[in-house]
């Protein structure tokens, strides 16, 4: 069976980049997220109960798989919802009667909605449970439907698409102001603690799981506002150098040295040159 890998999110930004850096190494790819052809209406992406958002963006499965089967290799786009157990189980279900289950797993995908950069307050409590389904449970649910096949094959690779809002227990900026709310920051925490249990469990039978720390990257969501919320742009990474890191994790055999460690993935990028210098007068 040649290489697998499932990348959640991948209609666009760091998850369409992750794809397609996996193609070129050799992976065929899974590929989950809400918007599966190209044309349909962009979903609400508010960041804040006090501005509703459907601002058009550009990315679809669709796209993404194109470019993936460009690359040589085979793509299978599924609709998926991370708030929504039962289009988790459904996609989950068709790739494993399709591929018959997959050898890598990237957590990429995320929620934005209102609560991102909103008070704890302002934020309604329903929203906070739509963070922690999208970035904790559903993907617990993803490693339970996906670990199963690993373990039968004795090999197997998780990779978590983290954050330091998951990480840094006192952030110093408001929402807003160079901060971000407590429902994503809570999300993003759930998200983070899975790679530590997975290698807990499982690493002695052929299991690898990592966090990667993309920092601030420049996705077409990200570049539509940041200047407004505090971000300041040029900073930014683009995203193919996060899939250059992900590509590196699942493919180097050096990638188990990093085992238990928080990867930041733009200096890692940079110190083992994965990709070229993006920044500034670099």
């Amino acid at each position: 069976m040649p290489d697998r890998a499932l990348v959640t999110g991948a209609s666009r930004g760091m998850g369409k980049a992750i794809a397609v850096a996996l193609a070129e190494a050799g992976f065929d790819v899974a590929l989950a997220a809400r918007t599966l052809e190209q044309g349909e209406p962009t979903r609400d992406h508010s960041t804040s109960v006090h501005k509703a958002d459907a601002r058009p963006l550009p990315g679809s499965l669709q796209e993404t798989a194109a470019l993936v089967e460009a690359k040589g290799r085979e793509s299978l786009p599924l609709r998926m919802d991370l708030t929504d157990r039962a289009t988790v189980d459904a996609a989950m279900a068709t790739l494993q009667e399709t591929w018959g289950g997959v050898d890598l797993v990237v957590n990429n995908g995320r929620h934005i909605g209102p609560g991102l950069m909103d008070t704890i307050l302002d934020t309604p409590v329903e929203e906070y449970e739509k963070f922690l389904l999208a970035h904790g449970v559903n993907a617990i649910r993803i490693v339970q439907l996906a670990l199963p096949g690993m373990l039968g094959r004795g090999r197997g690779t998780f990779v978590t698409i983290s954050s330091g809002a998951g990480t840094n227990w006192y952030p110093k900026g408001k929402p807003g102001q160079a901060g971000v709310g407590l429902g994503y920051r809570i999300g993003k925490a759930a998200g983070h603690t899975i790679v530590g249990s997975v290698l807990a469990e499982y690493e002695d039978q052929g299991i690898r799981a990592f966090n990667v720390d993309p920092g601030f990257v420049a996705t077409e969501r990200n570049q539509l506002d940041a200047a407004d919320l505090g971000f300041d742009p040029s900073f930014a990474a683009p995203p193919q150098a996060i899939g250059a890191v992900v590509a590196w994790l699942a493919t180097s055999p050096d990638a188990d040295s990093v085992l238990g460690t928080d990867i930041e993935a733009q200096p890692f990028a940079l110190q083992r040159g994965l990709y070229p210098d993006w920044r500034s007068g670099a």
